[in-house]
């Protein structure tokens, strides 16, 4: 990596980290000097961020063929006998990477030559709310924004920091460079991360266990969702819930053994030739030593932000996980571009722009896949807002029919009058795509009877779930209002 230490000292902004931030340097503020500071991502401190060196992209293209490896079970369903000839690992990693390590380097080379911009390869860390200090380098500025992303959060137990044992744990950010394929891998964790490379490895071939404190997986998500997910990962793998992890041992046999204890108290074993942690990430403020700043973190340890992205001090942003606890890169990218029109806003003298976050949807590339948006039915309950609920199964529409489906779902929640939708959850093929229509209708405040009866939908494609879904929902309103 190059850097640039002919540049001043002195900019006009400082991004820190280069995963979203990169979308603040364009061609709008070419007249403005500029320093980015980046620290690496994963074991080879990638440039350009988590999702595209070790987390959404490299991911969707190691579950993408892992899903493929499923058709002869789906095959099945419909009466066709399929067979997989095999799975070539070592193909997908360099597929995989690549492409990603290859869009990394460019990127970073194409930076490099811009002339109002100096990269500078480190960890930063304030001086002042003016000074951010990398290395030997002191870089002051009229205006920072920090988007320094989150790291994996560590498993704390006897053994997971020994230097031998560390040879078989992996993360996120080094699970998908693996030079073999496990065997065995236990995946610690109940949670997004965790769900996802279970179906991947379990597909490639691993004999994969899920280790989690808690039941369901996936319990931040509507508890339907949840229990439907979790039945079916366990028909494809090991799932040992209600278990915390004690500690980590060397196996005589090669590999490593994870001890853990129930609510009870009773100790298990379980033997791996590597262990996934995925408990969770951190959000990267608290390594920027943002006190100096005069910014205090909050509990969690996120940066607090203010409605434009603003820190507590004026001229300091934040966007990204650093401040935002759902850790999604669409989120990210759309902070990211408030920040940019709200920098270009300030300098010219117009009013900032506020941001609206309270539609934010996500989706879980596991199999089946998962997508939410708004709230879930037990957010609902413990606020005491008044709902309607309906469900609609795939196997009541004929593209169901044609899958023979019949273990998936779209959930809606509405307001009473059924017109308003206060959440979405769907479980099942597409799940990320069928949200979409769903996600319009919430940040666009469409009627329920706008979206279901005031287009075309096309018969009899999958979508016809969601159009019945919100046709279920008017139903279910116009009951319950004549029941009063």
């Amino acid at each position: 990596m190059q850097d640039n230490t002919a540049a001043a000292d002195h900019v006009d902004l400082c991004i820190i980290g280069s995963g979203s931030g990169l979308s603040l340097i364009d061609d709008d503020i070419n007249d403005w000097q500029i320093a980015l500071i980046d620290n690496g991502i994963g074991p080879n401190d990638a440039f350009g961020g988590t999702c595209l060196n070790a987390g959404c992209i490299p991911s969707k293209m190691f579950s993408f063929p892992a899903t493929y490896a499923l058709a002869p079970t789906h095959a099945a369903r419909v009466d066709v006998d399929l067979g997989v000839q095999g799975i070539d690992f070592k193909a997908i990693q360099a597929r995989t990477f690549g492409r990603t390590d290859a869009i990394s380097a460019s990127g970073l080379a194409g930076l490099i030559r811009r002339e109002n911009l100096q990269v500078l390869f480190g960890s930063a860390t304030f001086v002042d709310d003016h000074t951010v200090r990398v290395g030997h380098r002191q870089i002051t500025a009229d205006r920072i924004v920090i988007a320094a992303g989150s790291r994996p959060r560590q498993v704390r137990a006897p053994g997971f920091d020994d230097p031998y044992l560390q040879a078989f744990v992996y993360t996120s950010e080094s699970i998908m460079r693996v030079e073999e394929l496990p065997q065995r891998l236990i995946i610690l964790g109940g949670g997004i991360e965790a769900v996802e490379f279970a179906h991947i490895f379990a597909a490639m071939g691993s004999q994969v266990s899920i280790i989690s404190r808690s039941e369901p997986l996936l319990r931040a998500l509507d508890s339907s969702v949840a229990i439907r997910v979790t039945e079916e990962l366990a028909q494809r793998l090991v799932l040992r819930l209600n278990q915390s992890v004690i500690g980590l041992d060397s196996d005589d046999a090669g590999g490593v053994v994870v001890s853990t204890q129930d609510a009870h108290g009773i100790e298990y074993t379980y033997q791996a030739d590597a262990v996934l942690t995925c408990v969770g990430r951190i959000p990267n403020g608290d390594q920027l030593r943002v006190d100096k700043a005069g910014i205090s973190l909050d509990e969690k340890g996120f940066i607090p932000v203010d409605q434009y992205l603003r820190t507590s001090v004026p001229h300091i942003w934040a966007l990204g996980d650093v401040c935002s606890p759902q850790m999604l890169k669409h989120l990210a990218n759309a902070q990211a571009r408030l920040v940019k029109r709200n920098l270009l806003a300030e300098r010219a003298g117009r009013p900032l722009e506020a941001r609206d976050e309270r539609f934010v949807p996500q989706g879980i590339f596991t199999e089946p896949q998962v997508a939410s948006v708004g709230a879930t039915e037990e957010q609902l309950q413990e606020s005491g807002v008044d709902y309607v609920v309906h469900v609609q199964e795939y196997a009541s529409v004929a593209y169901g029919w044609a899958m023979n489906d019949i273990d998936h779902f779209v959930k809606l929640l509405a307001d009473p009058t059924g017109e308003h939708l206060l959440g979405a959850h769907i479980v099942g093929p597409d799940a990320t795509i069928l949200i979409q229509p769903l996600v319009q209708a919430m940040n666009l405040n469409q009627t329920i009877s706008d979206v279901a009866k005031g287009q075309y939908w096309i018969h009899p494609a999958l979508t016809e779930v969601v159009e019945n879904a919100l046709l279920g929902v008017l139903r279910v309103a116009a009951e319950q209002s004549a029941a009063l």
